[in-house]
């Protein structure tokens, strides 16, 4: 794999993010005070967007199959552009929606479900470290963007800070022009070795591998982003006062990056389905800790920070796992299908939580997240069994290319 293509998609993940899925958390509460509109209206706006995420995944994935990474991703930069010069000059409801329908283009066909899919159409099995790689920078994108946003905003108005974020969003369409058109054709490995394609696998097979990896990741989506909605509400609610909240909660991108850069370093001597579980069993473990929040601030720290190393890494498994349970070559259509589901259960998580928040209180939130990482759990130990029983061969071909590589 060319190192300038994984710097590129590193480099274009860091700004797609922050000019998209971040942009809520530091433009949400000035767009609310100037258009007198709640902060669930206002945030309602990602949810579109995540619903659209879910509804055009499975195309995307096959535009991506079919004519490569870069002209979808590079249309995706249009559509980012678009919908933040559409946000910067709304002034209703019909408008406003109508670019976060556009911004849901754009996520979908420039984040991590793109390039992953993206480098495994140049790559095929060997995209395994890349994917990793491209994460390092997307982790860093709140950090960056977060406080590059607030001085923006403070600048120039949130409308003015904006159209700034149309202008790094149009920034990133040579990265995506500069991406290879060319496909990975599997060849064998050394001397009477194997090639990296799995095995022909019974459809009820695959049928349960792609239903139980469709689980594991719908679970992991719905706490990602109902962790990434009320994180601060949660500790707050716990009884850390607003300020300490904040700073704890700045932890889960340190823990994110750290988790990924040891996926970097090691991961490519662990079976991604092993990786994924491991992580998966780190979930329940910390919201279990989060519930010592309210008495002991290293317990919040811990759980903030754990959280988000267990979840950087199933960001990366959740790309890296198709690669070793289906046939690479449809990589783009094959996730995107599966990954619909969570799209839409991210749109849901943090309308839920916030009703049990609001409710019951920051325990039951961690209660029921506790459940919903058993389960999780459960679904990844499930997914270990039935790989483990159709592609044992496959796995170790591909460790054994990733070596070479």
């Amino acid at each position: 794999m060319p190192r300038r293509t994984v710097f590129s998609l590193a480099l274009s993940q860091l700004i797609c993010w922050g000019v998209s899925f971040y942009l809520i958390g530091v433009f949400g509460s000035r767009i609310g005070a100037e258009m007198g509109w709640s902060a669930t209206l206002v945030h309602s706006g990602l949810s579109v967007a995540l619903v659209v995420m879910g509804l055009i995944s499975l195309p995307i994935g096959w535009l991506i199959d079919r004519f490569g990474g870069g002209p979808v991703m590079a249309a995706g930069s249009l559509f980012s552009a678009a919908g933040c010069l559409g946000l910067a000059m709304v002034d209703g409801l019909a408008g406003y929606y109508a670019a976060w329908v556009c911004l849901g283009f754009a996520m979908r066909a420039t984040l991590y479900e793109a390039a992953f899919a993206a480098l495994a159409r140049i790559g095929g099995a060997l995209a395994r470290r890349p994917i990793a790689q491209v994460t390092l920078l997307g982790g860093l994108s709140s950090s960056v963007f977060w406080p590059l946003g607030y001085a923006l905003a403070e600048a120039f108005g949130w409308r003015g800070a904006l159209v700034c974020y149309a202008a790094l969003a149009l920034a990133t369409l040579p990265l995506h022009l500069s991406l290879p058109s060319t496909r990975h054709v599997a060849s064998s490995i050394g001397k009477g070795n194997r090639g990296v394609v799995p095995p022909a696998r019974p459809a009820v097979r695959a049928r349960s591998l792609a239903l139980l990896y469709v689980l594991v990741m719908t679970l992991t989506t719905a706490l990602s982003a109902a962790m990434a909605a009320h994180m601060i509400g949660l500790l707050s609610e716990l009884g850390l006062g607003a300020a300490v909240a904040v700073a704890v909660s700045a932890l889960r991108g340190l823990g994110q990056t750290l988790g990924r850069l040891l996926e970097v370093l090691f991961g490519s001597r662990i079976d991604p389905i092993d990786l994924n579980l491991a992580a998966t069993l780190l979930l329940p473990v910390c919201f279990i800790v989060g519930l010592g929040a309210a008495i002991s601030l290293p317990a919040a720290a811990s759980f903030v920070l754990v959280y988000g190393a267990a979840n950087g890494v199933i960001t990366i498994t959740g790309g890296t796992m198709p690669l070793r349970l289906f046939d690479s070559a449809a990589y783009g259509a094959s996730v995107g299908a599966l990954r619909s589901p969570a799209f839409l259960a991210a749109a849901v998580a943090p309308f839920a939580f916030a009703a049990v928040l609001e409710r019951w209180g920051a325990e039951a939130v961690l209660a029921v997240s506790t459940v919903l990482a058993i389960v999780a759990v459960a679904a990844s130990v499930a997914l270990r069994v039935s790989a483990r029983r159709v592609a044992p061969l496959a796995s170790r071909a591909d460790a054994a290319s990733e070596q070479r590589s």
